[in-house]
């Protein structure tokens, strides 16, 4: 499921449908497989689980923790919460559980409580990238930027996270709300190079490179973009200035057309129609 998260619209500059695009996802299958932290080696590595492994208390914590997320992923953070303390009356050193509680916190804006979750959480598995990128988004959305980038990369530094693009396109628009627009380019075509295929790291990325006159790669990621079932009234406008500004006009046209016909009443549209290309 995708989770809004505090000032997601600065961050994602309005993507529209993609606005909740963050990377900070919770999903049954991925909490089923997570791990407990009830043994393991005392570097802070999570063997991977099976059934085998599992008390009783452990399966009841993880049916309970399963049911916390669906409410979550409905809006029903209440119930979650409450399913999420039953999960840790039954295992209360179970990682994922303080993972969660932190996450849905965060979508509360109850920040003092989301951050003892997650740190609760990083005590009980501190090598897991998941909880590390989750922490590190909060941080950044308390613009605590030095301590979110540090929270980024140690997310990144274990060489078996599957998670590395969305973390290092979490890691770009923290570093573009912080200013820091070259650095935000640098994680944001590693991220990227890693999954093509993510609309705002896309767009991001483009309107970056657009901003420093960079066309012939705001156009090739623009383009890619656009190309795509993924296109939103926002990178059609974007499309639209990289090829106006190229001296492209049938291609400008041709954006501008398809801005209008798939998002008529969108700001955007109304921006075309005036030709209001500098806003």
């Amino acid at each position: 499921m995708n989770s809004s998260v505090a000032h997601g619209r600065d961050l994602v500059g309005g993507l529209g449908r993609w606005l909740v695009v963050t990377g900070l996802a919770v999903s049954a299958a991925a909490i089923t497989g997570c791990t407990t932290s009830t043994s393991g080696p005392s570097d802070g590595r999570r063997d991977i689980a099976t059934e085998s492994d599992q008390t009783d208390a452990h399966r009841r914590a993880r049916i309970r923790l399963e049911l916390a997320v669906g409410y979550f992923e409905q809006g029903q953070t209440n119930v979650a919460l409450d399913e999420l303390k039953l999960a840790l009356a039954a295992d209360p050193v179970y990682a994922d559980a303080y993972n969660l509680r932190g996450l849905i916190y965060m979508q509360l804006k109850d920040m003092g409580l989301a951050e003892d979750s997650f740190k609760r959480a990083m005590s009980l598995a501190p090598r897991e990238s998941d909880i590390l990128h989750n922490y590190a988004w909060m941080l950044c959305q308390q613009r605590r930027f030095t301590e979110s980038e540090q929270m980024f990369n140690q997310a990144v530094a274990n060489p078996q996270y599957a998670g590395q693009a969305k973390t290092y396109m979490a890691l770009g628009l923290c570093q573009l709300q912080a200013g820091r627009r070259a650095e935000a380019e640098k994680s944001l075509a590693h991220s990227y190079e890693l999954n093509p295929g993510n609309p705002i790291t896309g767009y991001h990325l483009s309107k970056l490179l657009y901003e420093r006159k960079d066309l012939t790669r705001a156009q090739f990621y623009i383009r890619r973009l656009n190309n795509s079932e993924l296109a939103s009234a926002e990178s059609l406008w974007l499309g639209v200035k990289v090829e106006r500004t190229m001296g492209n006009r049938e291609a400008q046209a041709q954006l501008g057309s398809q801005l209008k016909r798939r998002f008529p009443t969108s700001k955007e549209a109304g921006l075309f129609d005036r030709g209001a290309f500098d806003e």
